[in-house]
């Protein structure tokens, strides 16, 4: 479904990513897990068109879109739940849900799924008159994944979901998105939560400095005496 090869990203003269290669088969959840600064959060937005790279392809559903502009890749299926949540503060629940399906032009395919979003997170429907920035932060990134959902994907690429969630917090959203990858969204997941991401994953990636030192599936990268040590804690 989504390959990407030998890709390089660069800030100014410095290498973020290094050569890697990843795929992502249909109805996978894939996770990237490293320490802070390995380049997790740069692959997505290289993905979704937001970072360019130096070097490398990315092709999607066999289509080489590693020059398509981002607006372009979210059309041909891609959806991005950033890192930090970036909703709109200003605005309700429901006008952010509604500007994640801006590429839409039918109203009632609009309504339905946020009617959809509301049944998977119901304390947003409790909530869709309320201005997002007076949101608690786990309501702020139930609304930025719905807001991804939006347009229905056939991948989504999710950053960081449980940064700063209390633990109980942290099982809804992860049962969450196991609910969504079941009803047949494809996931490539970045997260701090290491244990919580290899659980979750069919296959898993692990980053160091720009480059891939590991890869596997999530079950046998869980168990590994180097991951443990190192993102483990054990």
């Amino acid at each position: 479904m989504l390959v990407i090869e030998q890709m390089d990203v660069h800030y100014g003269i410095i290498q973020a990513i290094k050569g890697i290669s990843i795929t992502v088969n249909y109805g996978e959840v894939v996770s990237l897990i490293g320490a802070n600064g390995a380049g997790k959060t740069t692959i997505l937005r290289t993905i979704s068109g937001l970072a360019k790279q130096s070097g490398g392809s990315i092709t999607f559903e066999g289509d080489d879109i590693t020059k398509m502009a981002a607006s372009k890749r979210v059309e041909a299926g891609i959806s991005h739940a950033p890192e930090g949540r970036r909703v709109f503060p200003g605005m309700s629940v429901y006008e952010n849900l509604e500007l994640g399906a801006y590429l839409s032009k039918d109203k009632a395919k609009t309504k339905k799924s946020i009617e959809m979003v509301f049944g998977k997170f119901p304390r947003l429907a409790q909530r869709e008159k309320q201005m997002a920035g007076t949101l608690s932060g786990g309501e702020q990134q139930m609304l930025a994944i719905g807001r991804a959902l939006m347009l229905d994907p056939k991948i989504l690429l999710l950053d960081e979901p449980s940064m700063g969630l209390a633990p109980l917090l942290v099982k809804e959203i992860f049962n969450t998105i196991k609910e969504i990858n079941s009803s047949g969204t494809t996931i490539l997941l970045v997260e701090q939560n290491a244990s919580q991401a290899l659980a979750l994953a069919d296959r898993a990636y692990v980053l160091e400095t720009g480059k891939i030192v590991l890869s596997g599936k999530g079950e046998e990268l869980l168990k590994s005496d180097e991951v443990r040590k190192a993102y483990l804690g054990g």
